[in-house]
């Protein structure tokens, strides 16, 4: 039955998903779409939109290179009524030299670490949808499942307290020695969150390593772009990516994290 259930739930995605840029524009603040600032990030890249989320994929990197979702209010406390089924998938739409596949992440000893989190996703549609590799990045498991855990349990508290936010996720690549699994999969150094407040006005972001630990950042959305090589909020004026608002500190398991390391 439950077999059953995931097919008919991957028919409804197949039906409802789409590749076209205009057509998931409620995934966005104002409707706009992420922009490459460093163009040679765009090579071999598709946009795929779900009912729940939206990603700019990388057939380079084999992983998202940014992962949006509109997170309401409402989404959260739906979501909080959904039990987690880790249905884990290869995304279909995209050509096989280009996608992860499950044994990619077999034995390398990465997680396959959300970037739009199935604990945001409110129906059985959009978690079966998140746990698309599409969605996924090598994440070290206690970053993952600590530190990057509590962070976005922060950003839904915040975004129950607020209304509304536009989050967007996603990996950086820095240095020149870039580890893969699988010799495929490239594993990203940093982790991001960006928190867009629409009512407010006001946007930062997340920055962590990608390893075990507590040890993150908080910053501006213009030092985010400027590290992560892409426009992440087309819309937001110079004043919104230049400030910093303040964003909540991450939990672990009930226990806060220790203070952000300021950029200097």
């Amino acid at each position: 039955m439950k077999k059953i259930l995931l097919f008919f739930i991957a028919l409804l995605v197949s039906n409802t998903s789409c590749t076209q840029p205009n057509r998931c524009p409620e995934h966005f603040a104002n409707g706009k779409v992420p922009e490459f600032i460093n163009q040679k990030l765009s090579t071999r890249t598709k946009l795929l939109c779900f009912q729940g989320y939206a990603v700019m994929h990388s057939g380079v990197t084999h992983t998202p290179l940014w992962s949006a979702e509109h997170l309401t209010a409402e989404r959260v406390i739906e979501s909080k009524a959904m039990k987690r089924q880790n249905t884990f998938h290869p995304e279909e739409r995209l050509p096989a030299e280009d996608r992860a596949e499950l044994r990619d992440y077999a034995r390398s000893g990465f997680d396959r670490g959300h970037m739009s989190p199935s604990g945001d996703m409110p129906n059985a549609t959009t978690q079966y949808e998140s746990f698309s590799l599409a969605n996924m990045i090598p994440q070290d498991p206690n970053n993952n499942q600590n530190l990057w855990a509590g962070i976005e349990e922060g950003t839904r508290k915040l975004a129950l307290q607020e209304g509304e936010l536009y989050v967007i996720t996603g990996p950086i690549f820095e240095g020149s020695s870039i580890q893969r699994i699988n010799a495929r999969v490239l594993v990203p150094t940093h982790v991001f969150k960006v928190i867009y407040d629409p009512v407010r006005r006001e946007a930062a972001a997340y920055v962590a390593p990608n390893v075990g630990g507590s040890e993150y950042q908080t910053v501006s959305l213009a030092e985010l772009e400027r590290r992560a090589g892409i426009d992440l909020l087309p819309s937001a004026d110079a004043r919104i990516k230049e400030a910093k608002m303040d964003l909540p500190e991450p939990t672990s398991r009930g226990r806060k994290m220790p203070k952000p390391r300021e950029v200097e």
